[in-house]
């Protein structure tokens, strides 16, 4: 479906993430309708043309005429969307979302979701500091992971359109996991570095040493400008993997900490060198 430019894409919230989508698409040539709550964020999109029309309110024809729709949207108010408003959709129509848990949403939107309209999950791995489609950008993706999220109620047809649609917006490396081994993996490389982010920032609130840091707390702390209600909703969703990833975490640093108690110089090396090692499968190529 996603190679035919003549579908059309409605895109439910148009934020940071929404408003890249629809600018790397608008690009290709496709029809871009969008929902979101600002009636500023519309007219922006609009006089930018980043998208073709935009509606703050239920369009039903917009969204009746969608055979493509992308939810960028709260993990909750995405369900919430669903269980209000699917008889809106189109029959045929694949829907798709950008949530960073998948879990706690996948079993139930597709268990409720109508029998003529198919949801297949997709997380892109991609993001800044800062919110809103006027800070969108057709780059984001560029050198990013994508994440398509299958589950046995989806079709070959569907999962290879959200597969084409990953590459098509620019992301670098396009992957399948199962919703569990998503949330698995994202609690380690996602949560829990915002989570460490966020401690570093907090532990220790002594004034003026802004005036004394170096670029490595900077780039320790680049996620600590964090959307809390987002985050905390992932965090809540994600708990048991976090915890035990939390818990990981503390354990390793616990070892370092004894190393520096029993001055073990050779063990923190050999950790160090580890470090070094493993650090440099991360980079990107």
């Amino acid at each position: 479906m996603i190679v035919d430019v003549s579908k059309k894409i409605l895109i439910v919230g148009l934020g940071l993430l929404g408003g890249s989508y629809a600018k790397v698409l608008k690009r290709f040539g496709f029809h871009i309708s969008a929902i979101t709550l600002e009636q500023s964020s519309i007219d922006y999109a609009i006089n930018e043309k980043i998208i073709d029309e935009g509606s703050t309110e239920l369009d039903e024809c917009m969204i009746g005429e969608a055979d493509l729709v992308i939810f960028a949207l709260y993990p909750h108010v995405f369900v919430e969307w669903i269980e209000k408003n699917q008889g809106l959709l189109k029959s045929g129509a694949l829907i798709t979302d950008v949530t960073g848990v998948k879990r706690s949403i996948v079993y139930q939107i597709q268990d409720m979701l109508r029998p003529d309209v198919e949801f297949v999950a997709a997380h892109p791995m991609a993001g800044r500091e800062v919110s809103g489609v006027e800070n969108s950008t057709d780059r984001m993706f560029v050198g990013a992971n994508y994440i398509v999220t299958p589950t046995e109620k989806n079709t070959p047809e569907a999962v290879q359109t959200c597969i084409e649609l990953g590459r098509l917006l620019g992301f670098s490396n396009v992957t399948t996991l199962s919703p569990e081994e998503h949330d698995e993996m994202i609690g380690f490389l996602s949560q829990l570095t915002h989570c460490i982010a966020i401690t570093l920032m907090t532990c220790n609130d002594k004034e003026n040493m802004e005036k004394f840091t170096g670029d490595s707390f900077r780039d320790l702390t680049r996620i600590a400008r964090i959307n809390d209600l987002m985050w905390s909703e992932l965090f809540i969703a994600n708990k048991d993997v976090l915890l035990d990833q939390m818990n990981l975490f503390i354990n390793k640093f616990n070892t370092l900490k004894t190393m520096l108690e029993t001055d073990d110089i050779d063990g923190m090396r050999a950790m160090m060198r580890h470090s070094t090692k493993r650090r440099a499968l991360f980079d990107k190529k």
